[in-house]
């Protein structure tokens, strides 16, 4: 590549950078439902008209802070594994490590979770939903590495069937868990039970039905 088209894609890259920061504010300050394209260019400085030469839609957009969400969830799933020596702990640390960046970046958050509800475009994907959904799999990559661990070391059962499913199962309770304890507090409360109680049970839950028989010694 010349000195000219790097300096061109290095361009290209700073401006994509700029307007997905200016849309991560808006969405941090008004929630995605408020944010506009117009408002995405405003914030970042720009024309509207170049803001679409980057992202062909809001959806678009949305992808693009979705995979930083998701880049930076892994980066906390690491952490956390990291902290513990067998695969059973490794997972558990995991779920916690999932609720405590739900407070912490309740945006990004909220950005997983309508990426869940996004049915994915199998006809024709684009840039930013390819690059969104590899994100996923990086992340889901670290929960499937823990459960192996754990099969291997004896603390989680191996009769778990396929450890991929395992992950997705593992990471649907959880964040609906998150939803409910982020949503329904007050309800909780009136009939006597704190958000600190069901996340505890949802996580001795999963503890219960991982175990192996080394977790039991």
């Amino acid at each position: 590549m010349s000195y000219i088209a790097e300096r061109r894609q290095e361009e290209k890259d700073r401006r994509r950078t700029e307007i997905v920061e200016a849309a991560e504010e808006l969405y941090k300050e008004l929630g995605w439902d408020a944010v506009t394209m117009d408002s995405v260019a405003k914030r970042a400085r720009l024309s509207r008209a170049l803001v679409y030469v980057y992202f062909r839609d809001k959806q678009d957009l949305h992808f693009a802070i979705a995979a930083r969400a998701m880049e930076m969830l892994q980066k906390r799933f690491e952490e956390a594994s990291a902290r513990s020596k067998n695969g059973l702990e490794k997972i558990i640390s995991i779920g916690r490590a999932y609720m405590a960046y739900s407070h912490e970046f309740p945006y990004y958050f909220d950005a997983c979770a309508r990426l869940e509800l996004h049915a994915p475009d199998t006809s024709d994907p684009g840039a930013q939903e390819l690059a969104c959904f590899e994100s996923g799999k990086r992340v889901h990559a670290v929960v499937v590495d823990a459960l192996l661990l754990g099969q291997r070391d004896g603390t989680i059962r191996t009769e778990l069937g396929d450890v991929a499913v395992m992950s997705r199962v593992l990471w649907g309770f959880m964040h609906g868990i998150i939803q409910i304890a982020m949503t329904k507090g007050a309800p909780l409360a009136q009939v006597g039970i704190s958000i600190q109680q069901l996340t505890q049970h949802a996580v001795s839950l999963i503890r219960a039905g991982l175990a192996g028989p080394a977790a039991q010694d």
